[in-house]
This record gives structure tokens, C-alpha cells and sequence, in this order.
């Protein structure tokens, strides 16, 4: 089953990508644009698989066999 720790271990892997790519960047006049450019490209990556993660991690919806007939389901809809 998965849990909340890979959320903290993906920000802390985050965080080591962003800060090497602060330092890492190549010195010239787009210095800036490499930083920023790597630095968002990053976070947007993170929080693509953030969000799909905790939308398997918590679903709003439970899941739903449709394929039972209604008097084994021991509900009505």
C-alpha cells in the first residue's frame, strides 16, 4: 500500500535537482533563463506526479463493480 513518505522523499529529491541545477547552470547572459527554465520544468514535474498521486492515494470516488447483479450488491442506487 502506498504511503505519504514518498511525497517528503519527492520533495527532498526535488529540492537537491532544483539546487544543482541553481549551481550548475552554465555562466553567460542566459544564466538566468537556464536557472528558471530547469527550476520550473522540475516543480511542474513534481507536481504532475503530486497531484496523481494523491488522487490514487485518496480517491473522491470509491470504485464500483458494475458487473454484479443489484440483489448481490445489498444496496440500492
Amino acid at each position: 500500500m502506498a504511503q505519504g513518505y514518498s511525497i517528503v522523499i519527492g520533495l527532498v529529491v526535488i529540492v537537491a535537482l532544483s539546487a544543482a541545477a541553481w549551481f550548475l547552470s552554465p555562466k553567460g547572459e542566459n544564466q538566468v533563463l537556464w536557472r528558471s527554465s530547469l527550476i520550473l520544468a522540475i516543480v511542474s514535474c513534481y507536481l504532475m506526479w503530486l497531484i496523481t498521486f494523491l488522487a490514487q492515494l485518496h480517491p473522491l470516488i470509491a470504485p464500483r463493480r458494475s458487473d454484479l447483479r443489484e440483489e448481490f450488491l445489498g444496496h440500492s442506487n
